[in-house]
């Protein structure tokens, strides 16, 4: 006989934490602290499965929502830190590629990072992570090849890809580590590099970003890649990946990359054959991402009017499709799409995205 798999409930991607997150950004603290238990209810991890979206940290963000988050879970994270950081460093010692869930926002240190910069003051321990990120931008030798420093062998469900393949999303890929290193230096917090590290990643995603991710052949062509029909989605598609640009942009004091990042997102936004691609309300690769993300990028943006008309039709495409959304959740439920439809960020939740 099968055991029932147990309820993701420490989970904030899908589980009561991401309903909870909803609550406090609504000021219902009654509520939150019902769902709260609930997540809590079987215990937190702070194991090897403890990341952003998962456990101990995902209860840190949701926590500090509310300005609730105390010394006993911050240490539990700052362990989970320190051991995930050892770890990397071991693996680039041995000369292995890293795993997607290394370095990424959803399972890995770039995630762990963000939660770390949300505290306010710039820890040692951040900054080691930092540095770390930084890292992934010096290309590595394996073999007779020079590969990009975040290149993984497997793809990102775990499955083999011959060659392996460099990530290009904001959720599993470099996007995310590029958002998070600007989004530090415009907070005044740096490392040794880092502004060299945002513009090699910035430059890579001018090439490859047209992608959701690149392979091994098409890192060798003699031709760049050529664009190819996708859904433009926060987690993987060109609106999540042109905010990062945005945001790296504004880091580099670039106005030429932050103009070209701006009118990628008009352009998809404006494009019914690019706004047909998208198949849900969800805020991991539906409507709600695409309201989420263009309201930030119009908040930093030098012409905010142009996004106004955008944003209002895709607030409407999102309300049509509320209803039809199955999961109570934050990245693919329901929790997450009223987080859009009711149109503040007084708590700060979008910062779990890494666009604000």
């Amino acid at each position: 006989m099968t055991a029932a798999p147990l309820p993701r409930t420490q989970d904030l991607s899908e589980g009561a934490l991401g309903i909870t997150l909803l609550h406090i950004e609504r000021g219902d603290l009654v509520a939150g602290r019902s769902s709260l238990a609930q997540a809590v209810a079987g215990g937190v991890s702070a194991g090897g499965n403890a990341s952003l979206y998962h456990g101990a940290p995902a209860l840190e963000f949701v926590l500090g929502r509310a300005g609730r988050a105390g010394r006993e879970v911050r240490d539990a994270v700052d362990r989970v830190v320190a051991v995930r950081l050892a770890a990397a460093r071991r693996r680039q010692v041995s000369g292995d590629l890293p795993h997607l869930a290394e370095f990424d926002l959803i399972r890995g240190l770039t995630g762990l990072a963000a939660l770390l910069l949300m505290r306010g003051t710039a820890s040692p321990l951040l900054r080691e992570v930092l540095a770390y990120l930084v890292s992934l931008s010096q290309p590595v030798r394996v073999g007779s090849r020079e590969l990009p420093g975040w290149w993984s062998a497997v793809g990102p469900a775990g499955e083999q890809m011959d060659g392996g393949h460099g990530n290009n999303g904001v959720a599993h890929g470099i996007a995310g580590p590029l958002a998070l290193l600007s989004l530090a230096a415009q907070h005044d917090v740096t490392v040794p590099g880092q502004q060299d590290a945002i513009g090699a990643f910035a430059r890579w995603l001018d090439v490859y970003g047209c992608r959701y991710w690149t392979t091994h052949g098409e890192l060798s062509a003699a031709e760049k890649p050529e664009p190819e029909p996708s859904r433009p989605s926060w987690c993987y598609g060109e609106i999540g990946i042109a905010r990062a640009q945005q945001l790296a942009a504004l880091a580099l004091g670039d106005p030429v990359r932050r103009r070209a990042a701006e009118e990628a997102i008009v352009r998809a936004l404006a494009d019914p054959a690019c706004l047909g691609r998208i198949t849900d309300a969800s805020l991991c690769h539906g409507w709600v991402g695409l309201v989420t993300v263009a309201r930030a990028v119009a908040t930093d943006s030098s012409a905010p009017d142009r996004f106004v008309l955008l944003v209002t039709d895709l607030k409407q495409r999102l309300a049509t499709g509320l209803d039809r959304l199955t999961k109570p959740g934050f990245l693919e439920g329901r929790a997450g799409a009223q987080l859009a439809l009711d149109g503040a960020d007084t708590t700060g939740w979008t910062r779990a995205l890494l666009i604000t």
